[in-house]
């Protein structure tokens, strides 16, 4: 038997299409991967409430990377340990503050599975509602009481380098950030050092997979320390072109069953 894999799975733009679904080819080249002995894992930017469905559609029995590497931890395994590491409270009302100079949209913050909304927004309430959090709406610098897992800075695609270059000029030895693909332009802030090559690692560690036979899939800038990590990593067919440049190998797009080809083709899953 080939010795197993780890394959690590973005969702958005990679296992979804572009109606947010898995496709039955991609579903049945996963299962005869797990089948097969090897490990299938959801490492995302999604909150876990809104990533726990595919969980469950894929039957997947393996930890789960959410928030761009901030919470890590096992639905099926309550002994294996939940990693949190969350934003200083401080540092956020300190962005809150001085972000408000800039022409935003809204500021939304998320304490695990609690949202919070700078301002009432009926289509930004559409992204966030799935799993049923609880919202709560108004100043965030008055309502925030906990430190929050992931700040999202929604503002006009024209500001969004300005401000990612103030944080990245004031406040780069505490937060990373990342862009959320178009039509969103959000920028996503969590705490320094967390990526979802952080959450890879520990649950390779946790299998005793070794590095070159980690397959990581990916179509975006929060993937680009994941592919860069993993032994095999593979940018969609739709990746930006900073991830195809630095990836192992492209595949066809999320809408082509790329990832379903390429295991099939990598791991003779034919």
């Amino acid at each position: 038997m080939t010795k197993p894999y780890l394959i690590a799975l973005d969702l958005d733009g990679t296992l979804l299409n572009d109606e947010k679904t898995i496709s039955l080819k991609t579903k049945s080249v996963l299962q005869k991967a797990m089948e097969n002995g090897h490990i299938v894992m959801i490492s995302t930017g999604r909150p876990f409430r809104s990533s726990y469905q595919y969980y469950q559609e894929l039957n997947l029995h393996s930890p789960i990377v959410n928030f761009n590497g901030a919470l890590i931890h096992h639905p099926r395994n309550d002994q294996w340990g939940i990693y949190h590491e969350p934003l200083s409270l401080d540092v956020v009302k300190t962005i809150i503050e001085t972000c408000e100079n800039f022409r935003l949209h809204n500021i939304i913050a998320e304490v695990k599975d609690d949202v919070y909304l700078h301002q009432h927004d009926p289509k930004l309430l559409d992204i966030f509602h799935a799993g049923s959090p609880t919202i709560t709406t108004g100043h965030l610098v008055q309502h925030l009481k906990d430190h929050p897992t992931s700040l999202l800075i929604h503002a006009d695609q024209k500001d969004v380098k300005s401000i990612r270059q103030y944080l990245s000029d004031v406040h780069a030895e505490v937060i990373d950030h990342r862009r959320w693909g178009a039509p969103w332009y959000i920028i996503e802030i969590v705490k320094y050092g967390l990526n979802k090559a952080v959450g890879i690692k520990k649950v390779a560690d946790y299998y005793q997979i070794p590095q070159e036979r980690i397959i990581a899939f990916g179509d975006e800038d929060n993937d680009l320390e994941m592919i860069e990590y993993a032994g095999i990593g593979v940018a969609m067919g739709n990746a930006i072109p900073a991830l195809k440049n630095i990836a192992n190998d492209i595949t066809l797009s999320n809408s082509e069953d790329g990832i379903a080809l390429y295991l099939e083709e990598t791991l003779n899953l034919k």
